[in-house]
């Protein structure tokens, strides 16, 4: 019996599989500026240009427009 989930879960959602793509990609500094100025265009651009599947953008974004969640 194995986990089969293919993108991030809302619930077990891990933002350091997000920033060591990010880091990877040499778009860490750029993506928490975005992230800290709730620049979402921005942030989604760069999550697309290191290669984060779309479930996973929309569930970064998700936390990004929840003032009650800390990213």
């Amino acid at each position: 019996m194995g986990d089969q989930r293919s993108a991030m879960d809302e619930n077990d959602f891990e933002g350091t599989v997000v920033l060591e793509k990010m880091a990877r990609a040499h778009k860490l500094e750029e993506f928490m500026d975005a992230v800290d100025s709730d620049d979402f265009d921005q942030a989604k651009a760069l999550m697309r240009s290191a290669g984060i599947d779309a479930d996973t953008i929309a569930v970064v974004l998700k936390k990004m427009a929840d003032p009650y969640d800390e990213h």
